[in-house]
């Protein structure tokens, strides 16, 4: 129907605009990775390093503070498919200061976990850590906070801020907070005192018996609930046990779906003891007050530090020590995981090669457990 010259303009142009249209699809997946690479080999250990991790493990980490951000930067090195619970109980310091006069969440704990999470330290991420030093009104809040509580303000939803933080600084994997609810701490003691409130818990002094939150129906979000469902591994802790992990967990929701999980679970236990939280407690003491504020078999494993250090006279607590007690409802493991720049935390790379550690050794054995049980009541 047409000359042959023109026939052969055309399928020229057609093949051309098929091999532009693969090539610009194929910038847009791996463009970033050749810009950061210089080399050919640099840039094909990139690739494979990025189609890895996303197919690396559903790991669900809880909890809050400092803890979980240092969980969080060593377990993104195996994964993209990691989930960040994170308390809401916060109401000191900047993030208390947005709570009360903006009604937000408490930004804090998620503004750490969104710079634990991100690809790669960068001025961004600087940014966001960046804390004000002068101002009536700005001194003492940091940026991240006030970013993360006006895209709260932009989009009208603070998961959806999280959202789009998360795309401002390329993390990796999901921040969900464990309620939407305006969630209060309190504390009662040994001594029959009761204290309110997370940022009054660190002067306690008697001992914490028990610990209590407001709302006491709260509701876990529904993502959270989702995720850990959904999980391969779960892993509770570090952080202060309190105030950042024990909130979570009593969130109405959440422990059922860690129970109903066929996950292994896992606890890491802090390295040093918290002023006026757990002062004289051991390994054992905190597996206990876990169990006590949930149920008695909520994790499968423990991990804790096997050289413990005397901390000097810098850095409040003690060194949390196992004192050779048998755990009842899991396995213990010890390991050194200390930070040798920062005595009282763990090292992120230590920790979180451990815990993949762990993971690996009990993943057979659980899955042909759970097949067997499930191949039984099916049999029923």
């Amino acid at each position: 129907m047409l000359p042959l010259f023109l026939e052969g303009v055309l399928l020229l142009g057609g093949g051309g605009l098929v091999i532009y249209l693969a090539m610009f699809g194929l910038y847009r997946s791996v463009g970033p990775l050749i810009l950061d690479s210089a080399t050919i080999d640099g840039i094909a250990n990139t690739i494979y390093t990025r189609r890895s991790l996303s197919r690396g493990p559903r790991i669900v980490a809880i909890g809050g503070g400092t803890g979980l951000s240092v969980l969080l930067r060593g377990l993104k090195s195996y994964t993209d498919n990691l989930t960040a619970i994170v308390t809401v109980g916060d109401d000191g310091g900047s993030s208390g200061r947005l709570r009360e006069e903006l009604g937000v969440l408490p930004p804090g704990d998620f503004r750490n976990c969104l710079v634990a999470m991100s690809d790669a330290e960068s001025l961004v991420t600087e940014l966001f850590q960046y804390r004000f030093e002068q101002g009536d009104c700005l001194k003492g809040h940091s940026f991240g906070n006030l970013f993360i509580a006006a895209m709260t303000s932009v989009t009208e939803s603070f998961d959806r801020a999280l959202i789009e933080s998360s795309r401002v600084l390329a993390v990796h994997g999901r921040i969900i907070p464990a309620t939407m609810a305006n969630l209060r701490l309190s504390v009662k003691l040994e001594n029959g005192d009761v204290i309110h409130g997370e940022s009054k818990v660190a002067g306690a002094r008697g001992g914490i018996e028990q610990l209590m939150i407001d709302p006491p129906n709260a509701v876990a979000h529904t993502m959270a609930v989702e995720a850990l469902q959904d999980a391969q591994l779960i892993v509770i802790g570090p952080g202060s046990l309190y105030t950042s992990i024990l909130p979570n967990l009593m969130v109405t929701g959440i422990a059922n779906a860690i129970a109903e999980s066929s996950a292994n679970k896992v606890y890491v236990a802090n390295i040093a003891t918290q002023q006026g939280e757990t002062e004289g407690y051991s390994v054992i003491d905190h597996h206990n007050a876990l169990t006590k504020h949930t149920f008695p078999d909520i994790v499968d494993h423990v991990i804790a530090n096997e050289n413990p250090q005397e901390l000097g006279p810098n850095f409040f607590g003690t060194p949390v020590r196992y004192n050779g007690e048998q755990l009842k409802t899991a396995r213990l493991h010890l390991e050194d995981l200390t930070d040798a720049s920062h005595p009282v935390r763990h090292d992120s790379e230590k920790l979180a090669r451990f815990i993949m550690e762990v993971y690996h050794k009990g993943n057979k054995p659980r899955s042909l457990v759970s097949l067997v049980m499930n191949l039984t009541t099916s049999l029923r």
